[in-house]
């Protein structure tokens, strides 16, 4: 098992893409930390973790409260007596036109998404400082990189997440910390299953591999980030979208 003992923390991890990040790793021999702010989710993600054999710690968190993060992730450290993983998966939309938006709703999708990396981050740095090792795996959007009509606030919160990660990887690089993006396109989820059929019609035409992604998909390219094979590799943004944006 490629991160045999190394323990996790995955936000957002109790439904969806990053429940699937978290079985992964799990599987791969992580113990996992479900940073969730549903009680609910959070606990039957780490049931699920507990049946695969490894440690599981559900933790409910407001990922966008820097208070609430730093005794988090304090918790999760004085649990498992390490911290090498951090995927920041939480996210959040509030899709509008700009001239429709309001600006509660910029300032919720902006802290979830946007914030919460920055509180995540900068409260795992100090452990993984100590240890000099350490995996930072932040899942941005396709739409982070070429925009789209109606997200304007959930695009900016994900291009800014890939301007933190390359300037968060320069900074820590020399203390054996990798910081990368992963950036998905259309992934089969429930969210989007919702969408008109027109309009996933529409978005499976871009898609030049004519299939659209799953949670799976995503998950193996945040394992790979995080397992050794990716050592020299960093300040990166790995983009799991079947070619729809080059």
């Amino acid at each position: 098992m490629e991160l045999k003992d190394r323990v996790a923390i995955i936000t957002g991890a109790g439904r969806g893409i990053g429940r699937e990040i978290a079985v992964k790793l799990a599987n791969e021999g992580a113990d996992i930390a479900i940073f969730e702010l549903d009680k609910n989710s959070s606990i039957e993600a780490a049931k699920e973790i507990s049946d695969l054999g490894r440690k599981a710690l559900p933790v409910v968190v407001d990922v966008s409260n820097t208070k609430d993060v730093q005794e988090a992730v304090e918790k999760v450290y004085n649990f498992f007596g390490r911290l090498d993983i951090l995927v920041n998966n939480a996210g959040i939309t509030r899709d509008k036109l700009i001239l429709r938006m309001q600006e509660i709703d910029w300032d919720l999708v902006l802290n979830v998404n946007l914030k919460s990396v920055f509180n995540c981050t900068k409260a795992a740095i100090r452990f993984m400082t100590k240890a000099r090792w350490g995996r930072i795996v932040n899942i941005s959007s396709i739409v982070g990189e070429m925009g789209n009509p109606g997200q304007v606030s959930y695009a900016a919160s994900k291009a800014g997440i890939i301007g933190f990660t390359k300037t968060v990887a320069k900074e820590v690089a020399k203390r054996g910390i990798t910081v990368n993006a992963v950036a998905p396109g259309f992934i089969d989820t429930p969210m989007t299953r919702a969408l008109p059929e027109k309009t996933q019609a529409m978005l499976f035409d871009l898609i030049p591999l004519k299939r659209f992604g799953t949670p799976k998909d995503v998950a193996e390219a945040v394992f790979f980030l995080c397992s050794e094979k990716a050592e020299y590799i960093t300040g990166q943004v790995i983009n799991v979208n079947g070619g729809m944006y080059m």
